[in-house]
């Protein structure tokens, strides 16, 4: 006898928005910003169509605890089994909870947007922003997400506070690689020297990047205080240096190591 059971398909994968980080919104929104993008996210990959409650009972059964249980959840800036840092917080998570409901309460009332409660009412206002889309078919409802995600200070009004960490975040992430590639070079090519003399065009070559790229990178040494850069006797400025120009690359790897480990050993900051 024949067996008719039907069988699973595969198990679809989450997936996350590679501008997500880049964007900010991390640091804006409640902590289920980042399972309701992936969740949106994996609903705009081919062959799915459906709502996200369709998308969460086919993944998840329904209930995924990342989220709080479901769409219907309440939101919250933290993660309610976590271990509270009263150092970081003294205050206690009740009255940092309350802190971060008022401020963002009145961001978003400032800018005409409803203060959402739940994941759902969160799902709707991504839709608003243009963070998500939804559009019905005649195969279904079809989600999407556009390449680059609106920033949350061309909807919002942030504070100045705000403001500087995502500008400095961003700008650390667009440094980030251009640095790790230079130095990759100077390290596993170079062998750690103390002094170089080059170009921003042969960096360039040597780390398949422009020299645009490669003058972002050095200017962001010499501002960590692991180089100098010198023009004969005399000490130059990073960001004012011709592709072609010879200069001295001096560099300090005692402080660039120390440095780099006591940032790697920091802990992660918290809103």
């Amino acid at each position: 006898m024949s067996d008719n059971t039907p069988v699973p398909g595969p198990r679809r994968d989450l997936a996350m928005h590679n501008d997500w980080w880049a964007s900010g919104w991390d640091h804006v929104l409640p902590r289920q910003g980042l399972p309701l993008t992936m969740l949106i996210g994996t609903a705009s990959q081919p062959g799915f169509t459906g709502s996200l409650d369709d998308l969460l009972q086919e993944i998840f059964e329904g209930h995924w605890d990342m989220i709080g249980g479901d769409l219907d959840g309440a939101l919250t800036f933290s993660w309610p089994d976590e271990e509270w840092d009263y150092e970081e917080a003294p205050e206690g998570r009740e009255a940092s909870e309350a802190n971060r409901w008022e401020k963002f309460g009145a961001m978003l009332t400032a800018a005409g947007y409803p203060v959402p409660a739940t994941v759902r009412d969160l799902s709707e206002l991504f839709l608003m922003w243009g963070l998500a889309r939804r559009e019905e078919t005649p195969d279904g409802t079809r989600w999407s997400m556009p390449a680059v995600l609106p920033l949350p200070g061309d909807l919002l009004p942030l504070d100045a506070d705000l403001t500087e960490r995502l500008d400095r975040i961003r700008w650390m992430m667009r440094t980030g690689p251009l640095v790790d590639g230079l130095i990759n070079y100077l390290v596993d090519d170079l062998d750690e020297p103390q002094e170089v003399l080059t170009s921003l065009d042969r960096l360039g070559t040597a780390t398949s990047r422009d020299a645009d790229d490669v003058r972002i990178a050095l200017a962001e040494l010499v501002k960590a205080g692991d180089a100098q850069v010198y023009r004969g006797q005399e000490q130059a400025d990073a960001e004012r240096l011709e592709a072609h120009q010879r200069f001295r690359l001096v560099m300090n790897w005692d402080h660039f190591h120390e440095t780099r480990m006591r940032l790697s050993a920091a802990p992660t900051e918290r809103d």
